[in-house]
């Protein structure tokens, strides 16, 4: 069963210092790195938010809101946020010491200011697709393996995309981190794709299941 890797907006502006930093957002390259160079995956993908300065998610949009105000945004519930991921600036680059040389596509998503984009997969109202399902079915993939960040965010939402298609998906946590606006939104996000179908796993358990495949 052929297997892809997803590496979900691993970008200078989640990481701590960014503009929208997600605590600890750094601890995961290292893993994502190792996880790239054992010959798990038979693809590897990311996607990076890439969102137009004046985007209707960004609090400085609305005035007298600020960010982690919740709104309506063309009919859909909002977390306002601060700028973030602006597309070409530096913020919106992936992380200098994230690995990509193995990354063989980029799917952007975010681009509509009428709209977020959390999921990999679909804007929030699911009514525009990113490219990345058609691609994954081209390439005759049914095993997806998600990674980056945030947990409660954008790694859930494309996990549970991901499920909802068809896709045999697992997260593999030591390699996301979570926004946490509410103290244990990570672990409640975990729970939840745990609910959809999602497995939660580790790095560690990868390698060992991949080693136990090789020897059978």
């Amino acid at each position: 069963m052929k297997r892809a890797l997803i590496i979900v907006d691993v970008q200078n502006d989640f990481l701590p210092g960014g503009a929208l930093a997600v605590p600890e957002g750094d601890k995961i390259i290292p893993v994502i790195n190792h996880i790239q160079v054992q010959d798990c995956f038979d693809h590897i993908f990311a996607t990076q938010d890439w969102h137009p300065a004046n985007h209707g998610s960004f609090a400085m949009q609305h005035p007298g809101r600020a960010p982690g105000d919740i709104i309506k945004l063309n009919g859909l519930t909002q977390v306002l946020w601060p700028a973030h991921c602006v597309q070409g600036t530096v913020g919106a680059a992936f992380a200098p010491k994230l690995d990509t040389r193995r990354i063989e596509k980029i799917f952007h998503k975010g681009a509509d200011p009428r709209v977020d984009s959390y999921s990999g997969f679909f804007d929030n109202g699911h009514k525009h697709a990113t490219g990345l399902e058609a691609y994954l079915r081209e390439q005759k993939l049914v095993e997806i393996f998600i990674v980056g960040l945030a947990t409660d965010y954008c790694v859930k939402a494309t996990a549970l995309d991901s499920a909802k298609l068809g896709f045999a998906t697992s997260v593999i946590a030591d390699a996301c981190r979570g926004v946490n606006l509410k103290p244990g939104d990570d672990q409640r996000a975990l729970d939840e794709m745990r609910a959809a179908g999602v497995r939660v796993r580790t790095s560690d358990e990868i390698f060992g299941a991949f080693l136990i495949s090789k020897i059978l």
